[in-house]
C-alpha cells in the first residue's frame, strides 16, 4: 500500500511540473497572439503592439563610412569632382540597363521557341535604340568609358559578353570594334578594388544620397 501511494505521488508531481510547463510556455506565446500590425505616418512604417507598446518595424540598410580624401595637388581633387559628376549622370543608366537585361531573360525564358525569343530581342533592340540614342549622344567619353565599367558593377557581367549572350558573337564583335573607335572597349572589367577604388567609392556615396 505505500508503495502505491509512493507512485501516485510521483505521478502527481510530474503531472503538476507539465502543467506549469505548459503554463508558462502558453503565457509567452499569448502576447503574440495579440499582435496588431498597423502603419506609423508620415513615413509608413509598419509597427505591432506588444503588451500596449507600439513597436515600429523597419529594415536598415548598410551604411559605409569613408575616411577623408587627401588630395595631393588641386588637379586630381578637380579630376575626383569631375569623377562625381560623371558617377551621377551614368549610374542610373547602369541600373536601368542591368534592370532590363534581367527582366528580358526572365521573360524570355517564358517564350516557346527560338524564333519567339530572336523577334522578342529585335523589338527590344529597336526600343532600346530609340530610348537610349538620344541619351547616349549627350554623353562625353569618358562618361561613355565609365558607364561601360558600371554596366559590369551593375551585372557583373562585361558589356561584350551581355552583348555575346544576347545578339550574338557577330554583333558584339561589331560593337565592341565601332566601340574602339573611340578609345572604348566593351571588355573592360571593373574592378572596385584597385583601378576602380575611387569610382566605387563615388558609387557608393552617391547611392547613399551624400552627393
Amino acid at each position: 500500500m505505500k508503495r502505491i501511494v509512493q507512485i501516485w505521488l510521483f505521478i502527481a508531481v510530474v503531472f503538476a511540473h507539465n502543467a506549469k510547463a505548459q503554463d508558462l510556455i502558453a503565457d509567452n506565446t499569448t502576447p503574440a497572439t495579440q499582435r496588431t500590425t498597423i502603419y506609423l505616418l508620415p513615413n509608413v512604417y509598419p509597427a505591432v503592439i506588444i503588451d500596449g507598446d507600439t513597436v515600429a518595424c523597419m529594415s536598415l540598410h548598410d551604411f559605409i563610412k569613408y575616411s577623408p580624401l587627401r588630395f595631393a595637388s588641386n588637379r586630381e581633387q578637380v579630376q575626383y569632382t569631375k569623377l562625381i559628376r560623371d558617377v551621377k549622370k551614368t549610374l542610373p543608366y547602369a541600373k536601368e540597363i542591368a534592370v532590363i537585361i534581367t527582366e528580358t531573360y526572365e521573360y524570355m525564358e517564358t517564350l516557346p521557341n527560338d524564333k519567339a525569343k530572336q523577334q522578342h530581342l529585335n523589338q527590344m533592340e529597336r526600343h532600346l535604340k530609340d530610348v537610349y540614342t538620344p541619351k547616349m549622344k549627350k554623353l562625353t567619353r569618358s562618361q561613355g568609358q565609365l558607364l561601360i565599367k558600371l554596366v559590369d558593377r551593375e551585372t557583373n557581367s562585361s558589356s561584350y559578353h551581355i552583348v555575346d549572350a544576347f545578339m550574338g558573337s557577330g554583333k558584339a564583335f561589331f560593337w565592341n570594334a565601332f566601340a574602339s573607335i573611340f578609345g572604348n572597349s566593351l571588355k573592360k572589367r571593373y574592378n572596385p578594388y584597385a583601378e576602380d577604388r575611387l569610382t566605387e567609392r563615388a558609387c557608393v556615396l552617391v547611392e547613399q544620397g551624400a552627393f
